[in-house]
C-alpha cells in the first residue's frame, strides 16, 4: 500500500526507525493514518477499492484531502478533549505512537507542495560547485519555521549526492564546528535528516539470508557511511550529546547486521573455488554467494571507518586474500592439466572476477593471460 498516494513519499522512512524527528515519518505510521482516513473519516469522498489495490493516484487525492484534514483535525481535538475518543482514536491507529505521530503527518500533508520544492533543492544543490553558492543556498532555508525547515531537509536529503558539503557549509554558517553552536544557528535539523537517512539504510541490511541483490545492500552501505562521514568528519559531537547517542547505536546496528555476513566470506569463498573431489561440477548459487561477498569486503575497505567492524574486516581481509591465491593458483594447475576441462576454466573466469575486485585490475589482467597460456597446451 502506498500511502496518500506517494504525496509525502519524500519523508517517509522505513522500519526500524528508533530515531524519530519532525522531518520524517515512519512508512508503517502513515499506512495506519491513511487506512484511518479513508475508512474511517472519508469513506464517502473515496474509493476504498482504488486506495486497496494502490491505483489512486496523487491528482485524484488532491480534491479530496482538504476534506480528510478537516475531519482529521476534528478528530484529533475531540481526542485531546475526551479520554474516550483517545483511547478509540488510539485503536484505530493501532497504537500510542502512531498517534503521537498523527501532528508530523498533518503538517506533511499541509506543506506537501514544499516536499516537491524541497526535491528540487536538493537536486540542484547536487550542481552547486562553490561553496559560496552553498552557504547561500543554506542561508535561504526557513530558519524561523523550525516544521518546514526539518521536511525540508530531510526531503532534500533524499536527493543530495554529497552530504558532507551541505554539513560544511552549515558549520561556516554557524561560526563553529560545536553541536551547540550549529544547534543555535538553526541547522540542527539538518543534521537530524543526515541521522534519519542513515538510519533508512537499516532495512536494507537486515540478515534475512543471502543478499538478494548486492549492489542494493553495497549501495546503502555507501550511503551510510557518507552520511556518516557528513556528521562526524564536521561537527565537534558532545560526548553524551543526542546526536553521538544516535550515531553510536546506528553503528552498532549495521554492525550487528554486517558482521554475521562479513563471517561467511572466507567459508563461501572455499566452497566455491575448490574442486569437488567426485563428480566435479559447478554451484551457481555458492560462486554467486562468493562473488557477493568479494563484493562487499570491497565496499567494506572504503566503509569500515563508519562501523564497528574494524578487527573482523581486518581478518577477513587478510584470509580471502590469503584464500583466493591458493585456489586461482590450484585452478590454473588444474587448467594447465587439461585445458579441455569447462568447470575449471568457468570457476577460474570467477575467480579471476573475485581478484579485480579484491585485489586490482593490473593483477586480474596477469591471470587472464595465464589462464589464456594454460589453454594453448
Amino acid at each position: 500500500m502506498r500511502p496518500f498516494a506517494g504525496l509525502i513519499d519524500s519523508i517517509l522512512v522505513e522500519e526500524p526507525a528508533d530515531f524519530a524527528f519532525d522531518g520524517s515519518l515512519s512508512r508503517l505510521h502513515a499506512v495506519a493514518a491513511w487506512v484511518w482516513m479513508t475508512r474511517d473519516l472519508a469513506g464517502d469522498a473515496i474509493d476504498s477499492a482504488r486506495v486497496e489495490d494502490g491505483s489512486l493516484t496523487a491528482g485524484e487525492l488532491e480534491p479530496v484531502l482538504p476534506l480528510m484534514l478537516t475531519r482529521a483535525a476534528e478528530a484529533i481535538a475531540e481526542s485531546d478533549r475526551d479520554s474516550e475518543a483517545r483511547r478509540r482514536l488510539r485503536v484505530q491507529l493501532g497504537g500510542d505512537e502512531a498517534a503521537e505521530r498523527l501532528p508530523v503527518l498533518m503538517a506533511a500533508l499541509r506543506g506537501r507542495a514544499l516536499l516537491v520544492k524541497a526535491q528540487a533543492f536538493g537536486k540542484a544543490v547536487n550542481g552547486i560547485t562553490e561553496e559560496a553558492g552553498l552557504v547561500a543556498a543554506l542561508q535561504s532555508m526557513p530558519l524561523n519555521d523550525r516544521t518546514a525547515l526539518a521536511f525540508l531537509m530531510h526531503a532534500a536529503m533524499g536527493q543530495v549526492s554529497n552530504p558532507s558539503r551541505l554539513a560544511a557549509a552549515a558549520l561556516k554558517l554557524s561560526g563553529s564546528a560545536s553541536e551547540a553552536a550549529v544547534v543555535r544557528a538553526g541547522y540542527a535539523p539538518l543534521i537530524d535528516a543526515m541521522l534519519a537517512h542513515a538510519q533508512n539504510q537499516l532495512h536494507v541490511l537486515q540478515p534475512s539470508g543471502p543478499f538478494a541483490d548486492i549492489d542494493l545492500v553495497c549501495q546503502s552501505l555507501d550511503r551510510f557511511h557518507r552520511l556518516v562521514r557528513a556528521v562526524t568528519s564536521h561537527v565537534e559531537l558532545e560526548r553524551n550529546g543526542r546526536w553521538s547517542l544516535v550515531l553510536s547505536r546506528l553503528t552498532r546496528k549495521v554492525s550487528e547486521r554486517i558482521e554475521p555476513r562479513l563471517r561467511n566470506v572466507v567459508p563461501d569463498l572455499n566452497g566455491a573455488m575448490r574442486r569437488l573431489r567426485e563428480a566435479d561440477r559447478l554451484d551457481p548459487d555458492q560462486l554467486l554467494a562468493a562473488l557477493n561477498g568479494i563484493y562487499l569486503l570491497a565496499t567494506l575497505r572504503d566503509c569500515k571507518d563508519s562501523l564497528a567492524l574494524n578487527a573482523a574486516f581486518e581478518q577477513t581481509w587478510l584470509q580471502s586474500g590469503q584464500a583466493l591465491e591458493l585456489h586461482l593458483n590450484r585452478n590454473l594447475e588444474l587448467l594447465r592439466a587439461n585445458p579441455d576441462d569447462a568447470v575449471v576454466g568457468k570457476r577460474l573466469d570467477v575467480g579471476i572476477k573475485m581478484a579485480e575486485i579484491r585485489f586490482n585490475p593490473e593483477y586480474a589482467e596477469t591471470l587472464r593471460r595465464a589462464r589464456a597460456t594454460a589453454m594453448k597446451r
